[in-house]
């Protein structure tokens, strides 16, 4: 099994696309409307092998927007990832080191939070 794509619950598609893809640099793979009052939008992080979802009228993954939490993206080097997403405006906690693992958190437009994780290489 493998984890290919995560819905995002979000209250505005296209605001959230400008955001995921303009400030966070997430790369755009699909944004279709199949059918009337569906819309799916996929995005993927760099080098990510697991996509997100921004939808709307798509049965079965409804959630209040803003709802989800500590979805992790783990970095090579949190320190300089960190001050990119300062540059574009994000707000970014500090980093913190949880035993040699660091840590790094920040939210979306909607509150849904992410985590950056950087496990130093042994």
């Amino acid at each position: 099994m493998k984890l290919e794509l995560v819905p995002i619950p979000v209250s505005d598609v296209d605001a959230s696309l400008a955001f995921y893809t303009e400030v966070i640099r997430f790369h755009l793979d699909h944004d279709v409307t199949p059918s009337e009052g569906v819309r799916v939008v996929q995005l993927t992080p760099p080098g990510s092998a697991c996509s997100v979802l921004l939808s709307t009228g798509l049965p079965g993954v409804e959630m209040a927007p803003g709802s989800l939490r500590g979805l992790h993206l783990v970095v090579q080097e949190i320190q300089s990832v960190r001050a990119e997403l300062l540059d574009r405006g994000v707000e970014v906690s500090e980093v913190v080191d949880m035993g040699g693992v660091l840590f790094a958190g920040f939210a979306d437009p909607d509150g849904n939070t992410w985590v950056l994780q950087e496990i130093p290489r042994g």
